[in-house]
């Protein structure tokens, strides 16, 4: 529900663009995460069931085509997967079906992940090998020249 970046949005839809949806009013917030039904439910100020018939869902296909008159749910894997969706979504489906006026779309900071703190922890690693090869004093010039030598014996 949180994100520290922009993000890039490949339809390339006017209509359907993040800017028309900046001055928004159920809180939503831009993010990396999609939003689950509770979520949406507190956003929107409705019901569990009538978020849930406002889903585009289909017992027959797991992923049923855009519906520009529904809320439509991000890809699942599985029918046993939760309803997730994409904040713009919510943001789209509140101003365009419900007819709300204000609509925010807030971009916030997202707690730490295990993914996050993983990659953490690559970075810093990549931080000290960098920091022990510009301790070797070569300069890039001499390590491609290091890299080129013939006389190696392969791995």
């Amino acid at each position: 529900m949180m994100s520290s970046g922009s993000e890039s949005y490949g339809s390339g839809d006017p209509v359907h663009s993040p800017e028309n949806y900046k001055d928004m009013s159920p809180s939503i917030a831009v993010s990396e995460s999609l939003v689950g039904i509770d979520e949406v439910q507190k956003s929107l100020n409705r019901s569990r069931a009538s978020v849930y018939r406002y889903t585009n869902t289909d017992s027959r296909n797991i992923n049923p085509p855009f519906n520009p008159r529904k809320l439509n749910p991000e890809f699942r894997s599985d029918q046993k997967d939760p309803l997730l969706f994409h904040p713009n979504e919510v943001a789209r489906f509140a101003k365009d079906i419900l007819r709300i006026k204000e609509v925010t779309v807030e971009v916030l900071n997202s707690p730490s992940t295990a993914t996050q703190q993983v990659l953490l922890s690559i970075l810093e690693e990549l931080r000290v090998v960098r920091s022990h090869l510009e301790s070797l004093g070569e300069s890039p010039a001499s390590l491609s020249v290091r890299r080129d030598r013939k006389d190696r014996s392969a791995a």
